[in-house]
Formats: C-alpha cells, structure tokens, sequence
C-alpha cells in the first residue's frame, strides 16, 4: 500500500520533540510517478512537432525521449513525454526543465486514497436499527442513522463500541432546521468513481455526468469503494427506510474517476478530472486522495477551477505528520479555493493517523469509524482525512444551498472562525476547531481565548538567539525575552540544522513550561503560541554529532 496511505513518523505534538525540515527539499523526496512518463507545458506556440525539430537530437537519443500524447482537457499545451531509459527519468527531467522552449516539466506522479485500512469487524454489508435513532423531530429515519457520529454524536453511538464525547459531532441536526440541501448544488467526487445504482444514492448522483479517466468512458462506476464511502457522507438520502444519512438530503453528486480498483491514479488523469469538473461549472470538488508529489500542471487545474469560483476541498493526509513542513499535495498548494482538511474522532481529539499543519491545514472534521454507503449497496465502517473531507464538502454545499456562492476568502475565514474550538487541535489547524455546520449557517463565531491570526506583530530580539556554528557537543544556551504588554508570544527560527531528536531549541513560557523543541533542518519555522509575555529559549546539544547550529532573531507578539 502506498506510503501516505499507511502513515510515517509522527513529526509533532505540542511540548514535545518537533523534527521538522525544509518543505522544498522534503517535498518530492519520496514520490512515486508512473514509470517513464514526464508531463510537459510546452511555451504558447510551441508544439510537440516543432520542439523535437528545435531539440538536441544527441540528447534524444542518449535519452529515449518521445511525445506519447497531449493532455487535451486542460487546453494548457500539456503533453506527456515518455523516456525509454527508466534509471534516466530525473536526468531527462532536468534536460527538459532547461529547454526554453519549455515552462515545466516534472514526473507523472501517482497519487492514492487517504484511507486508514479496514477493520474486517468495521464491515456492515446488512445494517439494523440502531438504539440512538431518536433524537429530534428532525431525525431522518434511515434506520442506521443512529450510528452516524459524525452527524449526531450521542457520546455511546459510534460504530466499535467506543466512548464518545457527546456533542462532538457537525451539529447537524440544528443545520437541518435551516437547510437540507439542494440539487442544484452540483459536488464533483474525483476519486475512484461512485456506485450510482446504490438505493441509498439513487436520485442525488448524475451519472450520467460522470466520466472515467482510467478507461475513457463516460461510466464511473466505482470498482474498488472508497469514492462511493464519500459519496453516502455528502449525500446519502434522507428517510429512504434505508442505511444512512449523508449532510445532505438533496445535491447532485457527479462522480469523476481517476483513481482505479486499487485507489490509485496518474498526475495527468487527476488534471484531467479536476478541468472537466471546471467545465461543468461544479460548485465543489472533493478529493479524499493525495501524496507527495508537488505537482504545478495540477497547482494550475486547481487556480483555474478557483478562477470559476469552486471549492476544492482536500484531505491532509494519513501520515501523523505535520504538514507546515512535510508538505502533502493537493492538500497543502497554495491556492484559494483549497481547504484542507483532518480528522476528528467521536473522542473529540485529532486522530492518531491525521496529519495536521497550525499554518497549512484548515479544519478538522469527522474521519474515524464512519459508517457510509460502498459499492455494490453495502454499509462499510472506514478511517481517514478521506471520510473527513466529505463532512466539509457537505456543510459547505448546505452553506451554498442558503446563500449561495460567496468569495474564498469569506468562505474560509466563515468556515475556521465558526468552528468549535478543541483543546486536542491546539497547533493542529489554523483554529484548533471542528467544523460546526449550525454555526456555519448562521455565522455564529465562538469565543475564541487565543491570539487572532490577523493581528501578529513582529518585533526584532535585542540580541539574536544564536549557537555557535558549528555548535559544540554538551552544549547548554539559555535566554529569556520579555515583551511588555504582550498577551501572546510566538518563535520564528530563521535556520535550523540540528541533530534531529538529540539536539534541540526549547521553547517555554515564563513558568518554564515547555510548548515545543525544534530540531532537525528547516528555515523560516514558527513555533506556536505561548500565553504571556515572556519566552525562554533553550538551546541543548548532546555529546554526538554537530551541526550547523540554530539561529533567531524575531518573534511576533500581540
């Protein structure tokens, strides 16, 4: 199974080791791309013809390098190269990216589902009546609807038995009162495709819409789950006698397959979903997939879809890791329309599989024993910032159903400041919240006891915290700053190359209480807030390996 689907090394919790490291240089480190294929953006007027005229033909040789075919969707002057020599793929890569005739060339990454593997106990292919199916008159009556957490979380009702938090839910039922959808809100689901025959389906998906980049066909029907799971969040039908409930009772879903049977697709079939979704005009995207690989001919799909106004709603990933410096694509472009997404358990705590990013991921929702709709009319249990991302692309086609559509930047600023804030998301998202579809739809923003993000002041250290470089073993530098007036102080580390997980820059407040340790390689970090106006900085070396050492001189305060 894919690397981001199965997770790597927890980066950080808050007050204790964070090993981070530059986000350019870890970014495409571990990438995987179908085998030989380089996707190119050839300049305006340039074309596959007159570029091999103009190449070095020695240097297509000694590479293998062919045109294979256009990326016609895109309408960007996008092809695909192919390169005979597999072990030469970089080499050739790197030739292209000096061509002037040529804006980009980069691999055709693979990208996976962002799904937690399957509990076999998790599986529901016939589902009873569940104990907790009266809560209000506004109560769908699918019969499973009782085990939807997520919806409606009674503190006892999700799916493995486990304790909940009551009330750590999208408060769904409120949100009903105001709003059950609408099918002329149209959610375009890339994923795997949609198993639009499903009873609990059947009416809220146009498939007839869909499309299969695996195939080239028109039937995106799911053969492998996962995009039908997200498909039954987002808009499972309400009081059918059937299964479950999804956040909304009517929207038209249409079902974009680039991924395959295995949850795995291409750089370009994801371009090619994402600009047909464009063309349709979709008001949101939701994609529940991602990896490592940064792409910018799909950065570019994204901004064009964000031109038009739509959503792209993104899943942060499944790796434990701090996305702010282990970056995971589409989740973490920098684009307006994205809102990346992590997930929350019933226990109302970030998932122990959720990456998470203070400055790259927006909000958390719920993503861990969820109950949804699969291929074939089953019920499965699944986890993952996959089952996350369709509670958010649901709620805010509840928004757009009342209000209809509205700036990225209103949108957004709507969505992470109405959240509820949870004291397990401190440093996790951009507002330590769940997302709250009531007080979305009312514009209901919490009291909030932390900092406002938009009213961060940088102020230069008297002096600059600095090692010696490079710093010696056994070394010990402390130094305390105090900042009259401020209610908040935050660290930004200029440089760090530390020896990751030995060597480390501590950061506590005036009690002396440890908020984080930075080690490892990165530049431009900015720790999290402590409370107050004082900040201790610790610099502590062991008896091993030295590096270049450690290096700030700012903080921002408010």
């Amino acid at each position: 199974m894919n690397k981001w689907i199965m997770g790597l090394v927890s980066l950080s919790m808050a007050g204790s080791l964070v090993a981070t490291e530059n986000i350019n240089e870890k970014s495409n480190e571990k990438s995987n791309y179908v085998p030989g294929e380089i996707i190119v953006k050839f300049k305006e007027g340039v074309t596959a013809t007159s570029f091999f005229k103009s190449f070095n033909n020695r240097e297509v040789t000694k590479f293998g390098i062919n045109s294979k075919r256009e990326i016609k969707l895109a309408h960007q002057n996008l092809f695909v190269l192919s390169v005979d020599n597999e072990k030469s793929l970089m080499s050739a890569i790197t030739l292209l990216k000096n061509n002037p005739n040529i804006v980009y060339a980069e691999p055709n990454y693979i990208y996976s589902i962002a799904l937690m593997p399957k509990e076999k106990s998790l599986v529901h292919k016939k589902l009873e009546s569940s104990p907790f199916n009266n809560f209000s008159a506004a109560n769908p009556t699918d019969p499973s609807f009782g085990k939807l957490w997520g919806l409606r979380n009674t503190g006892a009702n999700e799916p493995q038995g486990k304790a909940g938090v009551e009330g750590a839910d999208i408060n769904a039922l409120k949100a009903w009162d105001l709003t059950t959808g609408s099918r002329k809100i149209k959610i375009a689901i890339i994923d795997t495709g949609i198993d639009y025959t499903h009873p609990d389906l059947i009416g809220n998906v146009d498939g007839a819409s869909g499309y299969n980049f695996v195939k080239n066909t028109k039937d995106a029907m799911d053969d492998h789950g996962h995009g039908t799971h997200c498909a039954g969040t987002i808009g499972a039908i309400h009081d059918n006698s059937v299964g479950v409930a999804g956040v909304m009772s009517e929207v038209t879903i249409i079902p974009l397959k680039f991924l395959d049977e295995n949850g795995s697709g291409s750089l370009e079939d994801a371009v090619k979903a994402v600009d047909y979704a464009t063309e349709l005009d979709v008001d949101i995207m939701s994609n529940s997939w991602g990896g490592s690989g940064k792409s910018e001919a799909l950065l570019e799909a994204i901004k064009r879809a964000s031109d038009k106004g739509i959503i792209f709603t993104a899943a942060a990933g499944n790796n434990s890791s701090n996305n702010d410096t282990t970056p995971s694509y589409p989740a973490n472009y920098e684009s307006p329309n994205i809102i990346a997404v992590a997930a929350l358990t019933a226990q109302n705590d970030l998932a122990n599989f959720s990456s998470y990013g203070r400055s790259s991921v927006h909000i958390a929702a719920p993503g861990h024993n969820i109950l949804s709709t699969i291929k074939g009319g089953g019920y499965e249990v699944m986890s993952g910032t996959s089952m996350a991302t369709p509670h958010v692309s649901g709620v805010l086609g509840l928004l757009l159903a009342k209000e209809g559509r509205m700036p990225h930047d209103v949108l957004k600023d709507r969505l992470t400041m109405t959240g509820v804030p949870v004291s397990g998301l401190r440093g996790k998202t951009m507002t330590a919240s769940r997302i709250d579809a009531y007080n979305l739809l009312t514009d209901t923003r919490p009291d909030r006891s932390g900092p406002d993000n938009t009213k961060w002041k940088t102020v230069k250290l008297p002096q600059a915290f600095e090692t010696d470089h490079p710093y010696k073993e056994n070394t010990t530098v402390k130094k305390v700053f105090n900042f009259p007036g401020a209610k908040f102080v935050r660290v930004k580390v200029e440089k760090f190359e530390l020896e990751s997980g030995y060597d480390y820059v501590r950061v506590a407040d005036a009690l002396g209480v440890t908020l984080e340790k930075v080690s490892g390689v990165g530049a431009n970090y900015t720790t999290d807030y402590i409370e107050g106006s004082t900040v201790e900085l610790d610099f502590i070396s062991d008896r091993s390996i030295n590096k270049w050492g450690a290096r700030i001189v700012e903080v921002e305060v408010q």
